[in-house]
């Protein structure tokens, strides 16, 4: 969930050696959350094609034998780079997954945070997988998919020097990535809440970058006193940072996420099918315990969760 830019700027080279293990090191969430260790080279049973969800699938999409799939992969553990620059992460092997079991196969295309819905309207993607969490203001522009629950947290230097409270962050300097819910957040609930309580708000309305390393980066080189973004990537930036990142106050907002698909999409159903197979078989869980993320399954997928009431 978010948008990026300029990755590792002004920071001395210690930080941004640190920084640099945060987009390129396979783990994820913290065991605070009640997850288990990441283990980014965890094999998952081979997913074999399921004959009625495949049935489900359009001509078109048959015919190409492939998913288009969007992902800002500056997301670790959710979707990023490794060392050789290949794209790797929950989505991705979620995707594959999807993918293999409706007969096709995922091709994981890395793009901006704030473009991929756009080209999910163009056509350019056929699929959205980059921690979009189904809100309301999604389901009116695309369908989603529920596969994963995440909620927000916020993250400071070790120590918390600034006694920054995460509940009362009215005044403070904190970074966030562009069109992310935490963005929505600080322009939505927390600036007009400080507004009524006689307090400046979060200035110039959260510090925002395009990408979610950029945020991570802005805390650790004291540009912003904060950072909020979704809970299992704080664990991870946490992990990552080699001492130099905390989290502060608990998880909180937690909701699904969605795959993204056109609204009144014909995949939609075959997508929302394999997610549910996936939970079903054990192969989910597999692949979230893979990346130290487990606290955040699902047992039910639905197709626009706000929308159903769910």
């Amino acid at each position: 969930m978010s948008a990026r830019s300029q990755r590792n700027r002004l920071l001395a080279a210690g930080l941004v050696a640190a920084s640099v293990s945060l987009a390129l090191t396979a783990c994820s969430s913290g065991k605070d959350e009640g997850s288990g260790a990441p283990n980014a080279s965890a094999t998952v049973n081979e997913v074999k094609a399921d004959p009625k969800l495949a049935s489900l699938v359009p001509d078109d999409a048959k015919a190409a034998g492939k998913l288009l799939i969007g992902a800002d992969a500056s997301y670790a553990p959710d979707e990023f780079k490794d060392d050789s620059g290949k794209v790797i992460g929950l989505d991705v092997d979620l995707a594959n997954a999807i993918a293999a079991k409706l007969g096709l196969k995922a091709e994981v295309q890395d793009s901006g945070f704030t473009a991929i819905l756009p080209g999910i309207q163009s056509n350019k993607f056929q699929l959205g997988m980059s921690s979009f969490t189904d809100t309301k203001e999604r389901e009116e522009v695309v369908d989603m998919v529920t596969y994963f629950n995440s909620g927000s947290a916020v993250a400071v230097k070790k120590g918390n020097p600034e006694k920054i409270d995460a509940k009362d962050l009215c005044g403070k300097k904190v970074a966030v990535q562009t069109g992310t819910t935490q963005a929505d957040e600080i322009n939505d609930t927390r600036n007009p809440d400080c507004v009524k309580a006689g307090k400046p708000g979060i200035q110039n309305g959260g510090d925002k970058f395009d990408l979610q390393t950029d945020v991570t980066n802005a805390v650790v080189s004291g540009r912003d006193q904060a950072m909020m973004a979704d809970s299992q990537v704080v664990d991870y930036a946490v992990k990552q940072s080699g001492g130099q990142l905390e989290k502060v106050g608990e998880t909180y907002g937690v909701a699904p996420y969605g795959v993204a698909l056109a609204k009144g999409s014909k995949l939609t159903p075959a997508i929302q099918g394999a997610v549910q197979s996936l939970i079903d078989d054990g192969t989910y869980k597999q692949i979230l315990t893979k990346w130290g993320v487990e606290a955040g399954a699902i047992d039910k997928s639905v197709i626009n969760s706000v929308a159903a009431g769910h």
